[in-house]
């Protein structure tokens, strides 16, 4: 009998002792939570800052229409910037699609990059992507200071520019739609201010 006793007694430290650390573990996923928190696009602070106009830039498609970037438009203007040999540009490129037919009411998606021109109409036809608008202009990527890829840059109608960043993932292109909903500059800088 005391032997059974002393079991139950030895089997209930065991289990307040494992409730311990339950409690412990979750209190550190929390803590981690936080320092890991959803991040957006990563905002590079170099050409014009969220809230400047963009000045407006008479680009050519590469297919040969014109295309008018900054200033009055019909709707938001999505900039993406991409490479042909960019690995992540060409993972994302479903993601455009997705968001494109989903978002074709408000928002236009413009493919920008700089370089030949056979080298891209070969990507846009192997791609799939001849339903988006596509320009190739060294003074666009330049003015806007973009420097690595993919980059998304996100226009108001009036050609404000409203967010941008370095977007490697589906949730940090989002992010720039967030930011512009949000009326900030960036997500990490929402998180900043309602920490």
């Amino acid at each position: 009998m005391t032997a059974l006793v002393i079991a139950n007694i030895v089997l209930w430290i065991a289990v307040l002792a494992l409730l311990l650390g339950l409690y412990a573990l979750a209190r550190q996923v929390g803590i981690l939570y936080e320092r890991v928190a959803p991040m957006g696009a990563l905002v590079i602070d170099a050409g014009p800052r969220v809230g400047q106009p963009l000045q407006p830039f008479a680009l050519q498609d590469i297919r040969g229409g014109d295309i008018a970037v900054g200033g009055q438009q019909a709707g938001a203007t999505l900039l993406f910037f991409l490479s042909p040999t960019c690995p992540v540009c060409k993972k994302l490129i479903p993601v455009l699609k997705s968001i494109r037919d989903s978002e074709r009411s408000w928002l236009r998606i413009v493919l920008a990059s700089d370089g030949e021109q056979p080298e891209h109409l070969a990507f846009l036809r192997q791609a799939g992507l001849g339903e988006f608008e596509y320009v190739l202009s060294k003074e666009l990527g330049m003015h806007l200071q973009i420097g690595k890829l993919p980059y998304g840059v996100l226009l108001d109608q009036q050609g404000t520019l409203r967010a941008k960043g370095l977007v490697n993932s589906r949730e940090q292109l989002e992010s720039l739609f967030t930011a512009m909903e949000l009326n900030v500059a960036s997500v990490q800088q929402f998180l900043e201010t309602h920490a």
